[in-house]
């Protein structure tokens, strides 16, 4: 049988995984769906996932591909993996595309978006889901400073010491702070992000936002080129990928 490629789409719940990339002795949700898909066609499948979401990072919207040869008809695997994975990962869609269709470097920008919720009462039913910081933030603050953070630039300052990668450029398109209610949100979009680099941007907006600095500082920060300079880094619970565009 002639092996097909087919797009995954895909949400889940990330409390619970290790992040994305298969680990050994760990549950990551690249290994969970590998195993279901073993299950699925009897034999070993590697499953190619657009973004590598950290440790407690969710998803609604995670991009995969698989190269498949088994019997099952494309329009029946999003309800056979769903038979097979456990209740926190969902794949909403499965579709056949061309076999140079990369989930990775076909990627033309990734939409993340951070919840932080302000109320003094701890938020139980949703905790996994944001950060609880309670009191009041300075969101016009957060905003300013958020759309100087828009464009082609060294975001060094805002990347992980894991991250070894060359360059440490990247273009952001959109980066926004707005409030509805006690939640404020933190929505950005760029055509690829560094180690880490949105949840240190929130830590530091929220520094902006609590009155530590000046929404200039962000130019500082950035010109610095050095992880020191900017805001600590937010929990992952409030972090989650919700669009990938090709």
């Amino acid at each position: 049988m002639t092996k097909r490629r087919i797009k995954l789409e895909l949400q889940y719940d990330g409390t619970a995984y290790h992040g994305w990339q298969k680990q050994p002795t760990l549950p990551t949700i690249q290994g969970m769906l590998e195993a279901a898909m073993a299950k699925l066609c009897g034999t070993a499948v590697e499953v190619v996932g657009s973004s590598r979401t950290d440790a407690g990072v969710h998803a609604l919207g995670q991009v995969a591909h698989v190269d498949l040869d088994c019997p099952v008809p494309t329009k029946n695997i999003a309800r056979a993996l769903n038979n097979l994975l456990p209740n926190d990962i969902a794949v909403v869609t499965a579709q056949d595309v061309p076999a140079d269709f990369d989930a990775i470097s076909n990627t033309q920008s990734k939409a993340y978006r951070y919840t932080i919720c302000t109320n003094m009462i701890r938020p139980v039913m949703r905790i996994r889901y944001c950060w609880h910081r309670p009191g009041i933030l300075d969101v016009s603050a957060m905003d300013a400073a958020a759309r100087r953070l828009v464009g082609t630039m060294d975001f060094k300052s805002f990347a992980s010491a894991a991250d070894t990668r060359e360059s440490s450029v990247r273009t952001v398109l959109h980066c926004v702070v707005s409030q509805r209610g006690d939640d404020v949100f933190v929505d950005v979009s760029a055509t690829g992000f560094l180690y880490n680099m949105v949840r240190n941007m929130v830590g530091t907006l929220v520094e902006i936002g609590r009155g530590r600095w000046q929404p200039q500082e962000i130019d500082r920060i950035l010109a610095a080129k050095d992880r020191a300079a900017a805001g600590p880094i937010a929990p992952a619970s409030g972090l989650c990928l919700r669009r990938i565009c090709y």
